[in-house]
């Protein structure tokens, strides 16, 4: 009897789950999926989704009234400028972009590519030594071993010599890393806080929801943002197989200080902290001649910009589209954006990661290579190592760098941070970078796809439903 209340009870609760998840208005692949796990499994659907299924948050960010320092919201002059020198499609374009994601286009003074920990690393390394106000900086994952000590220790000796120093990490990122790592840090005067921190019963609808940026700025003049973590996975050269290919983008110049901002946001959730006075924003050139557009995505941005962003570049692609994405299931949308750039005769190739820190995800993204292979997309799977860098390489000289990948996480789930420009010697860099990692890949045909082994086919569909959780 008691066995049958519990399994009452199972289902009450389960019933009692189906209305939250109807009103939350996910997308219909999803509710279905979320609707038969609840029912056919009733106490651990329900708890999973009540812990893992919202893909929606409503998060402080900073008053209105503190942000009176912020620099107008609007184009500037040169942003104005360098748009009107593009023809109407372009225009419409980066307008739509910057609709999207309500930012306005911004400017750059410099642009450098920096290809692998081997050259993102010492850059940071200098720019932290060399900072002289503050020192901001953003990752997912930041590893207690020697690398993640390296650069700790940095950040302690930037707030010994009066640096202001402010460190923001997402702790299930950072499991394995106490926060005890960082105590020398907060001992020497810097600042450290989790994007939000466990225990689960706090923040129990939002263990599936985390900060994925990747966003270092130095003195408010000068910023990173790409793909990049600190660990020694990152640290190791291209002759060993446990090596990561991944990008990260060094920026001067107006768009800094709209990076500034998006730091800004995500320091205050987290500690409640206004980052407002005047000294952060504001230092840098305010000429630029490399046009940028920020794109911030978030489960707290019901515009889902990334996503949309991601088709607008489908659409206005005329001569390429190469795509690297360390984690590839997208979804109908996206999906249906890249065939019919294809069929436009566009250039479009997609590269993933053959090894993965999470193989299934390798498995997921193969269920969808026939769907685009048959419409002309090139598909290259990378051997070399783990390929972990999130590019995009438009036409001649936009690129798009950032910490997004091409899946359901990246696009709705996390907090992202792309930048998009145009950058003619840094977008003939990706392009080596790119060539390289091409030659370094085993290229799938359609032909060799359709001759696969039954059993990977049967994997590849058993774990496709999956996507929509991942």
């Amino acid at each position: 009897m008691s066995r049958g209340w519990v399994l009452v009870a199972g289902y009450a609760l389960s019933l009692a789950a189906l209305p939250h998840l109807l009103l939350a208005k996910k997308r219909p692949a999803s509710t279905l999926a979320w609707f038969w796990f609840i029912l056919l499994f009733p106490f651990l659907g329900t708890f999973a989704y009540f812990a893992l299924g919202a893909d929606r948050m409503k998060r402080r960010r900073l008053r209105r009234a503190a942000r009176k320092n912020f620099p107008a919201r609007g184009e500037t002059l040169e942003a104005k400028r360098l748009l009107e020198s593009h023809g109407n499609g372009m225009q419409y374009f980066l307008r739509s972009i910057a609709t999207i994601n309500q930012v306005p286009a911004s400017t750059a003074t410099s642009v450098r590519l920096l290809i692998d920990a081997a050259r993102f690393y010492p850059t940071l390394e200098e720019a932290i030594a060399k900072a002289q106000h503050h020192v901001h900086i953003e990752f997912f994952i930041w590893r207690d071993d020697a690398t993640g000590r390296r650069f700790r220790d940095l950040l302690v000796a930037a707030a010994q010599r009066g640096v202001v120093v402010r460190l923001l990490l997402d702790q299930i990122g950072c499991l394995g890393t106490p926060r005890s790592f960082f105590k020398p840090l907060v001992e020497a005067g810097g600042k450290f806080f989790w994007f939000y921190s466990l225990p689960l019963h706090q923040h129990i609808r939002f263990l599936n929801l985390r900060n994925h940026r990747k966003l270092q700025i130095i003195d408010g003049a000068l910023a990173f943002v790409g793909g990049m973590n600190i660990g020694d996975e990152y640290a190791a050269d291209g002759s060993v197989e446990a090596y990561w290919r991944d990008v990260q983008l060094e920026l001067k110049g107006d768009v800094v200080t709209q990076l500034q901002e998006a730091f800004a946001t995500d320091w205050f959730f987290a500690s409640k902290e206004e980052i407002v006075a005047p000294e952060y924003y504001g230092l840098t050139e305010p000429d630029g001649t490399h046009l940028a557009l920020v794109i911030s995505g978030g489960p707290d941005l019901a515009r889902e910009p990334i996503p949309k962003s991601l088709v607008a570049l489908c659409t206005t692609a005329r001569q390429r589209l190469w795509i690297a994405t360390g984690y590839f299931c997208p979804d109908l949308m996206m999906l249906s954006a890249l065939q019919i750039c294809a069929a436009r005769g566009v250039d479009v190739r997609v590269i993933v990661s053959e090894k993965s820190d999470h193989p299934w995800f390798v498995q997921i993204g193969r269920s969808y290579y026939e769907d685009l292979l048959r419409f002309g997309v090139r598909v290259f799977e990378y051997s070399a190592g783990i390929n972990h860098a999130k590019t995009v390489l438009l036409d001649e000289d936009w690129l798009m760098v950032g910490s997004a990948n091409s899946d359901n996480r990246s696009m709705r789930l996390n907090f992202e941070l792309n930048v998009l420009i145009q950058a003619p010697s840094a977008a003939a860099e990706l392009e080596r970078m790119m060539n390289e990692d091409f030659a370094a890949s085993r290229e799938i045909t359609l032909r060799d796809f359709l001759r696969r082994p039954v059993t990977r086919r049967l994997l590849e569909a058993a774990l496709r439903p999956l996507a929509p959780f991942l």
